[in-house]
């Protein structure tokens, strides 16, 4: 691209700290903008969950990359400062400030945002979501020894955080409306393992239970539940899952499906516009169908794909998605999907032990796996579901089997 052209990139992602960089990298000569409503850098945000809130790292500690890094590569930031507006007719972006910018291309890295509990009682003190450092800024303020703590939501972010807050020595109740915890994400005999755990840790999993409200004078006092029961708290986390951040794609006329549409190549519907991250609905050539994914990683490397569309040029996006979950001792690592899987073979005493893998399986062929302290068995899974590798099915439960014989 020229000298005088400008890239602006909307939201202070991981998506963004990954494409201007790769932007540099592919040849992009001009301007690099980064327009973030928020007040930090692009930072880790797993890590909120988990030692942020324990003391253990710091805002600057969580950066994905410092600000001489930015500076070196003369990429620009402007903090604090929301995007209202997109006229793709005039290829301006118009700011809360007032301003409008002229771009020649448009990366939309909006990101999610949590999805809010609509009940009464959440405005009181010591209610909190948590997304950003602000948030987790709130929560630190309100973590007491002794004190108790209610989660709503029993998927990994509020299992996360009750693990967190337990080690900190607060008393954690979870209440999860479906019947198990982790229902949406994995099979029965993980979200078991997982209960257990919790339970012997001491945090109190209540499945089955809708908050109706909660209440109190100034702060939260209790949550009170669908069924009449009342449990007392100091401290309410609300963690429910994300929306996507689409709305400024769709009032711009893009094509919106449970995210920003793009093709294999993070292009949207607009020759100069991509998206990249948790607000866009992408193909997946390895899984075959479109999906919007939630991660780290797929943040990243779709905004590789999304640099080089924007220089012209053309990388199919198209990796394993992976992901993974810190709680107490237990690092769990999954790759791949496992909707629609029909078999689960279990690796590893998953009643009496912490390490073990679930192996998911559709119509015989392995999609999926979780890996519960198992490193070597993610790396195998990993190899076979990108189809590097064939794996034998036959032997995924024999432990007398070393994981890399599991490959054929």
């Amino acid at each position: 691209m020229e000298p005088n052209s400008t890239a602006i990139i909307v939201g202070g992602s991981h998506s963004a700290a990954q494409l201007a960089p790769s932007l540099r990298q592919e040849g992009w000569q001009g301007r690099i903008l980064i327009i973030s409503d928020e007040s930090f850098l692009p930072y880790h945000r797993p890590p909120l969950s988990k030692a942020y809130l324990a003391g253990e790292k710091d805002p600057e500690s969580l950066l994905i990359r410092a600000a001489a890094f930015y500076e070196k590569a003369n990429i620009e930031f402007m903090l604090d400062t929301r995007v209202d507006k997109i006229d793709r007719s005039a290829q301006l972006v118009t700011l809360s400030t007032g301003e409008s910018l002229a771009y020649d291309k448009l990366a939309l890295c909006t990101g999610s945002r949590v999805r809010k509990l609509p009940i009464n009682g959440t405005e009181l003190k010591g209610v909190h979501y948590l997304r950003n450092i602000a948030d987790g800024n709130a929560i630190k303020a309100d973590i007491k020894k002794e004190s108790m703590a209610v989660i709503i939501g029993g998927g990994y972010i509020g299992l996360e955080t009750a693990a967190l807050l337990r080690k900190t020595g607060m008393q954690v109740t979870v209440l999860e409306t479906m019947d198990r915890v982790l229902k949406r994400v994995t099979a029965p005999e993980v979200g078991a393992f997982y209960t257990r755990v919790h339970n012997e840790e001491g945090v109190v999993i209540k499945t089955g239970v809708i908050a109706s409200k909660i209440i109190g004078a100034e702060r939260a006092e209790a949550v009170v539940c669908n069924t009449g029961a009342q449990v007392d708290t100091d401290l309410v986390i609300v963690g429910i899952g994300i929306i996507p951040n689409t709305e400024l794609a769709g009032d711009a006329g893009l094509k919106i499906d449970n995210g920003i549409l793009v093709n294999e190549f993070a292009e949207t519907d607009d020759p100069n516009i991509v998206a990249a991250g948790d607000c866009t609905n992408h193909p997946n050539q390895l899984l075959g169908r479109n999906i919007r994914l939630e991660s780290v990683p797929n943040a990243s490397e779709q905004a590789k794909s999304a640099a080089v569309s924007m220089c012209g040029n053309k990388k199919v996006y198209s990796t394993l998605p992976w992901f993974w979950s810190d709680q107490f001792d237990l690092k769990l690592q999954i790759a791949g999907l496992n909707q629609g899987y029909d078999q689960v073979i279990i690796r590893g005493d998953i009643h009496g032990s912490r390490s073990f893998v679930a192996w998911y399986l559709k119509e015989g062929q392995l999609i999926a796996a979780d890996c519960v302290n198992r490193v070597k068995e993610f790396m195998i899974a990993k190899q076979a579901l990108a189809g590097l590798k064939t794996i034998d099915t036959t032997k995924l439960a024999d432990e007398s089997v070393e994981p890399k014989e599991l490959l054929i």
